[in-house]
């Protein structure tokens, strides 16, 4: 298994939606590469994000940043649907200098890769969010998302660990 950190504004909908691809086997919500070790009410630069297992042999890198591009606005700085702010920054992070150079190779082949704004940084420090936002919209389906119910719905996971039922 591999491990990858998406960021694509609210972290309820982005779990949502990553959840349900082909290859991911588990999903975590987080923030990530703040500018502090702790995590208080300021969020101190951390973006919201996703803490994503997936089986490399069923889905790439490149795959699964194509996915994120399907909820985003990649053109966007600190802003997804009507929620605002550096938290709700764009990326994707990893540990792993191969994902990274994968992330970079996708956005750079784009016919508008000048206009992007979607991070691709190593990972320099992540923190689990609180119970409450793991899984939120799954308990809370009515709750405010940025990412269509259809989109919530397009892709079907039969590989996801669900550790909640």
């Amino acid at each position: 298994m591999e491990t990858i950190y998406l960021a694509g504004g609210c972290l309820w909908g982005v779990q949502a939606f990553v959840r349900t691809l082909p290859g991911v086997v588990h999903t975590e919500a987080g923030r990530i590469n703040g500018r502090t070790q702790t995590l208080n009410s300021s969020y101190d630069g951390y973006a919201e994000c996703v803490k994503t297992e997936f089986d490399e042999t069923l889905v790439s890198v490149t795959q699964l940043v194509s996915y994120l591009f399907e909820i985003i606005d990649p053109y966007s700085l600190n802003q997804q649907g009507e929620d605002i702010g550096e938290k709700y920054r764009t990326g994707v992070y990893s540990e792993n200098p191969k994902h990274l150079l994968e992330a970079k190779t996708y956005l750079r082949n784009r016919v508008d890769a000048e206009k992007v704004v979607v991070e691709v940084l190593p990972l320099t420090n992540y923190i689990r969010s609180a119970e409450e936002h793991q899984d939120r919209l799954e308990r809370c389906p009515n709750d405010y998302c940025h990412i269509s119910k259809d989109l919530l719905k397009k892709y079907t996971n039969k590989y996801y660990i669900d550790e909640m039922r």
